[in-house]
């Protein structure tokens, strides 16, 4: 029952709406399927599938709003769950941010689903375990991987009229590789919304030949480098560029929260920012990257530029912020693209005379709000170049470094790359700054 059809979800929503008794009502339905398999020392270590359907149901008398959720769609428990919401409404203190529920809207047509993914089996999962650790086997290494894939749906539906829905799909795969030895470790990372496009074997083949290549690492003085920053450096869990996605928004800025806040007050939309080659925006048909069509409250996502050749084009207004400041609120994107060139990563080493290739960031925290100034490692794969070749592996580091200073020293842009649900180019930075020495691998 996860994955619920457009009718069959609309259904259960209609029924939702009849029932209240509020000023306003809103009614979310969202469900997902997901497998999973884990693998650790070259052992698969766990695997799991999992289903479920919930029900999300707002009801409110002018300003007061409750919530209540349930996960079985008979009438009574639908009727219990509107009860409730409502009754929790009653009780509820005014909020000095509400905004009415909106009305109909038109939508783009999503191209978020691949039924390949949503169809891939424990099977499959199994074969992607074993082809991986039999890579590295192989080669006398060991491997810890996970994958996990997934088919969700969203639905939306309220008093006013609006009505959404939306089915996606995504598959996610990690490995770390290190040596028997413990001393060398590698790291490779892929997403996908069409399954046909994963290669374990390509992907756990990049992540074993930097294990095997990161023995013997060399200490190095710290201080300001050259860097080549993959993908996973930039966009991952731990990566420099979330932090400067994420800060786009304008009440922060308006209110002297962020990096974009201007001195005496506003935001700096308009200042360019960053060097010119820097253009990020985020677009939810992107073939690549497709992302949700529309946000939780319903509002219509589309095609937008936030960064255009380095000044600062758009800011992200939440539907209060908007309506504040008299301006067209936005739907919060799901995707960041930034544009590049064409080269890969191995075209940016050959390039390089002298630098430091970094796999992965670690740890990161935050410094300094105010510049986006933050800490971490490296790990997992850090090599130092020299006159367009790696020469040997190096110690980590520790570094502190301003993903806005960062932009602002690019000696060259690669080929963008799907990463974290975003498009975004291996980067070569000049003066970046490592701190200390780490004895992590």
């Amino acid at each position: 029952m996860a994955i619920l059809s457009k009718d069959e979800a609309q259904n259960i929503l209609k029924k939702v709406i009849s029932f209240s008794k509020a000023d306003e009502c809103s009614a979310t339905l969202n469900g997902r399927m997901r497998g999973n398999i884990r693998y650790a020392r070259n052992n698969v270590s766990t695997a799991g599938a999992s289903d479920n359907v919930s029900l999300v149901v707002e009801s409110r008398f002018g300003k007061r709003a409750g919530v209540a959720t349930c996960n079985q769609f008979d009438d009574d428990t639908l009727r219990r769950c509107v009860q409730r919401a409502e009754e929790i409404a009653k009780l509820a203190p005014e909020d000095p941010e509400y905004v009415p529920l909106l009305g109909p809207q038109q939508y783009l047509t999503p191209v978020s689903f691949a039924q390949s993914t949503a169809s891939i089996t424990p099977d499959f999962r199994a074969q992607v375990a074993g082809d991986s650790i039999a890579a590295c086997q192989s080669r006398s290494l060991t491997a810890a991987g996970y994958l996990e894939d997934g088919a969700t749906f969203t639905a939306l539906r309220n008093s006013k009229g609006l009505e959404a829905y939306q089915q996606g799909t995504n598959l996610d795969f990690s490995v770390t590789v290190r040596t028997a030895d413990g001393k060398g470790s590698g790291y490779a990372v892929a997403d996908f919304t069409d399954v046909s496009k994963f290669d374990a074997k390509a992907i756990t083949k990049i992540a074993a030949d930097k294990a095997a290549g990161s023995v013997n690492a060399q200490a190095m003085e710290p201080g300001k480098y050259t860097v080549i920053l993959e993908p996973a450096a930039l966009v991952s869990d731990e990566g420099l560029l979330n932090r400067l996605f994420y800060e786009l928004g304008a009440r922060e800025a308006d209110e002297g929260r962020s990096f974009l806040s201007k001195k005496g007050g506003g935001n700096k939309l308009g200042q360019k920012l960053f060097d010119e080659r820097v253009t990020i925006y985020s677009d939810p048909l992107n073939p690549e990257v497709p992302s949700n069509v529309f946000d939780g409250d319903g509002l219509p996502a589309k095609k937008m530029t936030w960064i255009e050749k380095g000044v600062l084009k758009n800011l992200y207004y939440s539907r209060f912020w908007a309506e504040k400041n008299k301006v067209a609120a936005t739907a919060f994107p799901n995707n960041f693209i930034m544009t590049g060139g064409t080269q890969t990563t191995a075209d940016l080493i050959k390039g390089t005379a002298k630098g430091i290739l970094v796999t992965r960031l670690w740890y990161i925290r935050d410094v300094d709000p105010q510049s986006l100034l933050v800490t971490g490692l490296t790990r997992d794969g850090t090599f130092y170049i020299e006159n367009g070749k790696i020469k040997h592996p190096v110690k980590n580091f520790r570094f502190n470094e301003s993903p806005v200073i960062m932009l602002n020293n690019i000696e060259a842009i690669g080929k963008p790359q799907r990463l974290g649900g975003n498009l975004v180019p291996p980067l070569k930075i000049r003066d970046f700054t490592f701190t200390s020495l780490s004895d992590a691998v």
